[in-house]
């Protein structure tokens, strides 16, 4: 084998001298290596590229290149993707849960325990502080998501906890968490947040529904009381109106039939001023023909009068003899 020498200090040294050149494997090495550069951004997420370990810049969706490893690196962090947070509770493979009680049980405002359990919705807004803000977002939402929770349960009473208030307890609790990460500079959105199940702790679940027994039993009598009622008084209202429109019905019959009767008592006055004596037997006999309808009447002037009448049948149509 050829040999070159090589003068190292004061020495001369023989070493080995090769035929072949070593510049082409250089240069197909340098290719290969920056080809691993290329990279690809799915559509549904962002590349954070990071020079020497410094974020430098953002990649889009598509085919990308970067600077190979060690120079730089590419994280590519799903920002449309709604990555979901159980509190209280969680999913097993077998489509079964168990529950997590440190995480479930919490103390009310009126000083009452209940188990709440809860999901958090959220995705990434911002990846570049979503990647170096924080370590373990996922752990950091699980935590500022439960102490939220608790904190708004805090500040309400335990029926509302149990019953109405559950749809404000999530509202609250939502703007407490994203509050609580904004000042993290997480770079997390929360998308939602559902109140899974509210219920009183196991060991005194059992007193609990019968107070609830209880306070639908008193709903519901009020409701029937209120039914009752609301039957009751439009008819008593309805009964009276009626009574008053009789009445006024009433009242203008006697006044039109006292108005009748005055106008035929001045009519009569006229007449009776106009002949006294015949007017007075005529009344007589028409008060008489009222009073006694059925019987046979003979009317027998008195001694007073000159002219002496003749028997007057009065019932023409029955013969005389009949009752006196």
């Amino acid at each position: 084998m050829a040999t070159r020498r090589i003068i190292i200090g004061d020495q001369e040294v023989e070493i080995p001298e090769f035929n072949f050149k070593l510049t082409p494997i250089i240069f197909a090495i340098l290719i290969v290596w920056l080809l691993t550069g290329i990279f690809i951004v799915g559509p549904d997420e962002v590349g954070v590229i990071r020079t020497f370990g410094k974020h430098t810049r953002i990649a889009q969706s598509g085919l990308n290149w970067k600077f190979p490893s060690p120079i730089e690196t590419a994280n590519t962090p799903k920002v449309t993707e709604v990555k979901r947070i159980e509190i209280g509770f969680r999913t097993l493979k077998n489509g079964q849960y168990r529950t997590v009680e440190k995480e479930s049980l919490m103390l009310t405002g009126d000083e009452n325990i209940v188990d709440a359990e809860m999901i958090v919705q959220y995705k990434i807004k911002d990846p570049v502080s979503y990647l170096f803000k924080i370590v373990a977002p996922e752990l950091t939402v699980r935590e500022a998501a439960e102490a939220s929770l608790r904190t708004v349960v805090g500040r309400n009473n335990i029926d509302e906890t149990l019953t109405t208030g559950k749809f404000t307890i999530q509202e609250e609790t939502k703007v407490q968490l994203q509050s609580i990460l904004d000042k993290y500079l997480s770079g997390i959105h929360v998308v939602a947040v559902q109140l899974q199940d509210v219920s009183p702790p196991k060991e005194v679940i059992g007193a609990f529904k019968d107070v609830a027994s209880a306070k639908e039993d008193k709903n519901r009598m009020i409701n029937q009381a209120e039914g009752y009622r609301n039957d009751v008084i439009p008819k008593a209202r309805g009964e009276a109106e009626s009574m008053i429109r009789d009445a006024e019905g009433f009242k203008e019959s006697r006044i039109k039939r006292a108005e009748g009767d005055a106008v035929k008592f001045t009519t009569i006055l006229k007449e009776y001023n106009k002949a006294k004596s015949i007017t007075e037997k005529r009344l007589y006999l028409e008060t008489m023909e009222k009073v006694l309808p059925e019987i046979e009447k003979i009317i027998v002037p008195d001694k007073d009068n000159g002219n002496v009448l003749n028997l007057l049948n009065l019932n023409p149509n029955k013969a005389l003899g009949g009752k006196k």
